[in-house]
């Protein structure tokens, strides 16, 4: 709890810090750009939340240096392993000049050094098929590279409204807290408070006022960790089934690959392509209805946060079930199925204009 805690207070003591002298450098680190998509502010915002999160996540860790913890080595590594995600990232955020692909390769990089640095390794996958293949280390290494690559991406899909994905990461840490705590595993479970604490620290300030947002620069970095977390979890716990980290994280990632699917097959363009019709989007659009009582930025701030409880509760959906049976793999797996009908379901009766009326929020 004490690693929770200083992370929790460091993540937002600084994030204060930055939204407070945002004036200062808000000509490099605020969105400007208030048009595009997927944009649903209506002021600039300083986007570079991830800095407070990674300074959370060095103080956690130095405190486990300084108390003497036998799994300091292991964090600091794991620190370090996050650093090309993050800066690349962070780089985006500042100079609005790398692309999509570059990130995901510095991503790719953070994933390898992991493999180096903690034989953080997919071994197991309860796949047909695919574990047949996973027994020759190249193409083990090959996917376990793909899966956090992949699963660090999902979670910047999902950054589109206050608090989105940062509740839904930290509802996915506690779960891996909790089976890491279950399973007797200190590193994980000292490694997930800590990343819960960052996460928190930094919500305080983006929910529901949006002073900050997380950036790509926070979004990899808490798609990286939580992915990480949870290749190491199954690595060093056979117990755990594999199938509990797809249904941990099956919202952004069924989300990403949906996404995918709807953009080159059904529209013929670019996977890459940025558009406005993710599911928070359709929910922001269709579902969220708010009157023109208020101003203009007043309105589009509450409508903003009032989007995103949608999705936590669409991604409890698979993360209780993944918590209670988290070493049953038949259970997990067909919760896994109903959740993804459920997803098309959804997406479906939202986009026809045939949303149940008790899911729409009128003010």
């Amino acid at each position: 709890m004490t690693f929770l805690i200083l992370s929790f207070l460091t993540s937002l003591v600084v994030t204060l810090l930055v939204v407070r002298s945002a004036e200062r450098h808000a000509h490099h680190s605020a969105d400007h750009d208030l048009s595009g998509p997927q944009k649903f502010h209506s002021t600039p915002v300083p986007r570079v939340g991830g800095v407070g999160v990674f300074v959370a996540m060095l103080a956690g860790v130095t405190l486990a240096q300084l108390t003497g913890r036998t799994e300091t080595l292991t964090l600091w590594l794991l620190v370090l392993c996050c650093l090309p995600t993050f800066l690349s990232g962070m780089a985006e955020d500042l100079t609005k000049t790398q692309t999509p692909r570059r990130r995901l390769m510095f991503t790719a990089v953070s994933a390898a050094l992991a493999v180096w640095l903690l034989d953080s390794v997919v071994r197991h996958t309860a796949i047909p098929g695919v574990d047949s293949l996973i027994v020759f280390a190249p193409f083990a290494v090959v996917l376990t590279v793909f899966v956090v690559t992949g699963v660090a991406n999902a979670i910047n899909i999902i950054d589109g409204f206050n608090g989105l994905a940062s509740m839904c990461v930290l509802m996915m840490l506690l779960a891996v807290a909790y089976v890491a705590f279950q399973v007797g595993d200190t590193l994980i479970f000292d490694a997930a408070l800590i990343g819960t604490g960052a996460v928190l620290g930094f919500f305080v300030w983006n929910y529901p006022a949006g002073l900050i947002f997380l950036g790509d620069g926070g979004a990899y970095l808490l798609g990286f960790f939580l992915a990480e977390l949870a290749v190491l979890l199954l690595h060093r716990n056979p117990g755990v089934s594999p199938i509990f980290t797809l249904l941990l994280c099956a919202y952004p990632i069924f989300e990403t690959i949906f996404t995918m699917y709807r953009r080159k097959v059904v529209r013929g363009v670019s996977t890459g392509a940025p558009d406005g019709i993710h599911l928070h989007t359709l929910i922001h659009r269709r579902l969220v209805r708010w009157s023109d009582e208020d101003s203009p930025e007043r309105m589009q701030t509450r409508r903003n946060s009032m989007t995103s409880p949608y999705l936590w509760l669409l991604c409890l959906l698979s993360v209780i079930p993944a918590v209670l049976w988290w070493n049953n793999t038949a259970v997990l797996s067909v919760f896994l199925f109903m959740f993804m009908v459920l997803y098309v379901l959804l997406y479906a009766s939202i986009v026809r204009f045939k949303t149940p009326k008790w899911l729409v929020f009128r003010r």
